[in-house]
């Protein structure tokens, strides 16, 4: 979501310097090639590698805004669907526009327009359109290129690539103190140390940032591994991303691994999940009933790996809701002189909050809850379909490592691009079901239509061996 205007990654921020490595520009140049070419399917490879492997600093100074590499790629999928795919009447996104996407949609233009109104300068104004072309351009264009379930195992299979990446240069950084993303330039070279620690944080901003990362795709790799003919990649991206949690060395990946685990054990539950959802009610009353300060400062107590920030999270909470009059309206900018050291909004919670106000935040909570609408109207639909059950279960243990590391952190480099991709993981895998009825749009189906309807179009090949396996 939209960050604040005096940061200098976005359009009028900064240095009025470029900082582009002639390795990224090549880089650059390429996939832009490669996404007006190649199929739409496979275009996904090229983006995640690139949004990826890039540091997020790395930008080109023109005409006075900031064009971070990964906007400019941005643009050039779009770019490509307006050359190649658009024509009228046709829909682009899997099952098109859905009350996801307008509640996100919503969402990001409540957060921009009250960052501009907070801060009515031409700068602000200029930096939030540049943020909308990373938020909505980012979002939009992974919906177009995530269609069917071909596409999403495509993409987790590119995830598990990055990670054992990524989880080397995080290795290489405790040992060396040196981070290879930083001879690029965009992110710091030598990385933090906290409590005699090395928190490596790889292509990402922060160590938080890559340990949300990693800890958020656990559950993508579980299901790879369960679903897919691919468990050399998933017991890769499984190994890649442990490693990454662990190098970053900070308490919030890891409860957010935890929680992903969590719910990924619950499958067995799964038809019971109303009562988990009221006993984690009524937990949390007698949790409140029993303590002298409010529930929420249980973060203060969780400390996982020494020198955590977990009072800053419960006190960062406790202020918001006690400060609701100051940003209920349009959000606020004034959030730092709430108590100490509370500028840094470290809880994406909080932080669509304080910068949209009432409206960007409960747009940003009932995007979550139709996205578990979804989910559970789909599984419903689907019972006794292993296969299609394990999909949707997996991408809604993923959506709950998020929604826990949201608590301790808010998505501010590209990281957004993985909570992108997971929202419209989850828009595709729902797609073909009717969300009135919750049954399948074509009820009836001959078994190889079936499982086509399971792969995706153009997977028959896929689909008989499914079939074959006995699977199904």
């Amino acid at each position: 979501m939209p960050d604040h205007p005096d940061q200098s990654h976005a359009f009028g921020g900064g240095a009025t310097d470029s900082l582009l490595s002639p390795i990224v520009l090549v880089a650059m140049l390429m996939v832009i090639l490669l996404m007006l070419v190649l199929p739409r399917r496979y275009v996904i490879v090229p983006f995640l590698l690139f949004a990826f492997l890039v540091p997020a600093g790395q930008q080109i100074y023109a005409a006075g805004v900031h064009w971070s590499t990964l906007r400019i790629i941005i643009l050039a999928g779009f770019l490509r669907i307006a050359v190649s795919e658009w024509k009228p009447g046709k829909k682009l996104l899997a099952g098109g526009l859905n009350r996801v996407d307008q509640a996100f949609l919503g969402c990001v233009l409540f957060q921009a327009a009250g960052m501009v109104l907070q801060y009515m300068q031409g700068q602000a104004l200029i930096n939030q359109l540049g943020l909308l072309i990373d938020e909505l351009g980012g979002y939009f264009l992974l919906r177009y290129l995530i269609q069917d379930r071909q596409d999403i195992y495509r993409a987790i299979k590119c995830l598990a690539f990055l990670s054992l990446i990524l989880a080397g240069c995080m290795v290489r950084e405790q040992i060396t103190l040196r981070n290879a993303f930083g001879e690029l330039g965009g992110v710091q070279l030598v990385p933090d140390v906290r409590e005699g620690k090395i928190r490596s944080q790889g292509v990402f901003q922060h160590a938080l940032m890559a340990g949300c990362f990693s800890a958020t795709i656990l559950p993508l790799f579980l299901l790879l591994w369960k679903n897919g003919k691919a468990k050399v990649m998933a017991a890769v991206g499984a190994v890649g991303c442990t490693i990454m949690t662990i190098t970053s060395q900070s308490s919030t990946p890891l409860l957010a691994y935890v929680a992903g685990v969590l719910a990924v054990g619950l499958w067995p539950l799964r038809k019971n999940m109303r009562v988990v959802r009221w006993g984690i009610v009524v937990f949390l009353l007698v949790l409140a009933m029993v303590m002298k300060a409010p529930v929420w400062f249980v973060i203060a107590h969780i400390d996982l790996t020494g020198g955590s920030s977990g009072y800053h999270r419960a006190e960062l909470i406790d202020q918001f809701i006690r400060h609701f009059s100051d940003w209920w309206l349009i959000g606020t900018k004034d959030a730092g002189t709430w108590g100490w050291d509370l500028w840094d909004t470290q809880n994406q919670y909080v932080e669509v909050g304080e910068s949209g106000g009432l409206a960007a935040f409960t747009l940003f909570i009932a995007m979550i809850f139709l996205c578990y609408k979804r989910i559970g109207r789909a599984r419903k639909a689907l019972e006794g379909r292993k296969r299609e059950e394990w999909l949707l279960w997996f991408l809604g243990a993923a959506l709950f490592a998020n929604l826990a590391a949201f608590f301790g952190v808010n998505y501010f480099d590209q990281s957004k691009v993985n909570w992108f991709l997971l929202l419209a993981m989850i828009s595709a895998a729902t797609a073909k079901i009717d969300s009135k009825k919750a049954v399948p749009v074509e009820a009836e189906r001959a078994p190889e239509a079936e499982l086509a309807y399971a792969y995706g179009p153009g997977a028959e090949d896929v689909a008989i061996d499914a079939w074959n396996d006995g699977g199904w």
